[in-house]
């Protein structure tokens, strides 16, 4: 499959393209410094753009079976800047995907988004959640709407706090509202993505990650 990664330069991004060229799959590396990927592998093509810039999405969507979206701020600074983060960008690329034929897309949120704010603690819900990431919280919620409403073979995943380390591959994925592991690996969470891309067990489903 061709399949192209929007904030492919660090973090889960990173590893999610690192993981698509392991499964064979012809990957693009959307990022405003894809040149930041230390990987060197003939499947892979670095694309440079702005996951906010319509026609900078426009022109890196076709010619592509799935789209993952992992694009994420550095610092909440940026949501104060635009508190449209996620779903701006995921609107463009909707569209364009709408435009060009690509049916797959597969969006990373976060636990605690929409329905899933109930299997929270009280305090994560209500001082991280309702307080000091209230803003991106809100703004994934617009993102996976989008998603919902797209008319695309779309799944959306909801993973616990992040961490580094690799990928063991024992997590728990749910989609129903059930509680999952307080922690997942980013390298798992990248794993899930290319399940969530290659599969259909997951189609229109909104996942937890925990593990």
């Amino acid at each position: 499959m061709r399949i192209l990664v929007v904030g492919a330069s660090q973090g889960t991004g990173a590893l999610a393209v690192e993981e698509a060229l392991k499964r064979g799959h012809l990957v693009t590396a959307f990022a405003r410094n894809p040149q930041r990927l230390s990987l060197d592998n003939p499947n892979l093509t670095r694309s440079s753009g702005n996951f906010h810039e319509m026609e900078s999405v426009e022109s890196a969507v076709p010619g592509h079976d799935a789209v993952i979206i992992t694009a994420s701020a550095t610092s909440l600074r940026a949501f104060k800047d635009n508190p449209n983060y996620f779903s701006l960008g995921t609107q463009h690329v909707i569209q364009a995907m709408k435009a060009h034929g690509v049916k797959r897309l597969v969006v990373l949120s976060a636990l605690g988004t929409g329905e899933s704010a109930k299997l929270m603690n009280v305090f994560l819900r209500k001082l991280v959640i309702g307080w000091l990431l209230r803003i991106p919280f809100e703004d994934h919620a617009r993102q996976e709407q989008l998603t919902r409403d797209s008319g695309l073979d779309w799944v959306i995943a909801r993973p616990s706090r992040l961490t580094n380390g690799p990928a063991r591959k024992q997590y728990q994925k749910k989609s129903a509202l059930e509680p999952v592991p307080s922690a997942i690996s980013r390298a798992d969470v990248a794993d899930f993505l290319l399940e969530a891309v290659e599969t259909d067990q997951w189609l229109h489903q909104a996942v937890q990650l925990g593990g």
